[in-house]
């Protein structure tokens, strides 16, 4: 059986890691590269970092930042926002990340996830969906929208729907981040992520929501998560990598441990 993995997020702005609700009111919480050094240290298994302004804003990716963290840990990481075409991939692959995210990217220009692909492999094309809660309805058969640039801007296309296309052209993993549940820190949205894992083939990272080890419980369990995305109930100290991981062996979920 596969492990689970438990992934810190590190939503960046201005070089300084910070954290909101559904994608507002953020606080400023520390250095990027010294948390990264934290998490690894502690036992997490991978990190994924964005740049949460950077395509609103209309810039590029911090790359000596990416190089910075790349010199500083020895897991694998992935980078989004500010990615704006196939050169701004592989400048962040050659600063030494080993994935790459593309959400609104990869709205625009779907294309982007097979050439991305064809270049550097799909275990390198992280696709980024921030899908938020509608009506259902013949437009929206999933019951969620496709949502951009940070909640800023809905697509009028329907999530599930998105996501396999996505597949098909080359995208290797989806995270899948719930605008509802975001920072909340009351549980992963476990029917989202449960309709994507049953009906992609690719891994299925679910995000918005962890406070606790149960909502991780959950989410690998119930929502048939590979992976989970972790924020504020790690940043704000209320636990440490290393409990979240003993209580996730207590409750037999497979995890790698480190120590």
């Amino acid at each position: 059986m596969l492990t689970k993995r438990i992934i810190p997020c590190l939503d960046v702005r201005n070089r300084k890691v910070t954290k909101g609700v559904r994608f507002q009111n953020n606080i400023e919480l520390g250095d990027p590269v010294e948390m990264a050094v934290a998490y690894s240290d502690g036992g997490c298994d991978e990190l994924v970092f964005y740049d949460i302004t950077a395509s609103a804003e209309e810039r590029g990716i911090d790359i000596d930042m990416v190089a910075e963290v790349a010199k500083a840990v020895h897991i694998p990481f992935a980078v989004g926002g500010g990615i704006k075409n196939l050169e701004d991939m592989k400048q962040v692959l050659l600063a030494g990340a080993e994935k790459v995210s593309v959400n609104s990217l990869a709205v625009r220009n779907p294309d982007i996830i097979a050439e991305g692909a064809k270049l550097f492999g799909s275990q390198c094309i992280v696709l980024g969906v921030d899908p938020v809660k509608v009506e259902k309805s013949e437009k929206f058969p999933s019951g969620y929208e496709v949502t951009i640039q940070g909640f800023r801007t809905r697509m009028g296309m329907d999530a599930l729907e998105w996501i396999k296309k996505a597949e098909g052209l080359g995208a290797g993993e989806v995270v899948v981040n719930s605008v509802d549940a975001d920072g909340t820190q009351e549980g992963f949205e476990i029917k989202l992520t449960r309709m994507i894992a049953e009906n992609v083939g690719i891994p299925v990272v679910a995000s918005g929501g962890g406070g606790t080890c149960q909502h991780l419980i959950d989410v690998f369990n119930e929502g048939k998560a590979d992976a989970a995305i972790i924020a504020s109930m790690i940043h704000m100290g209320k636990f440490t990598i290393k409990q979240i991981k003993d209580e996730l062996v207590a409750a037999s979920v497979p995890i790698r441990q480190k120590w």
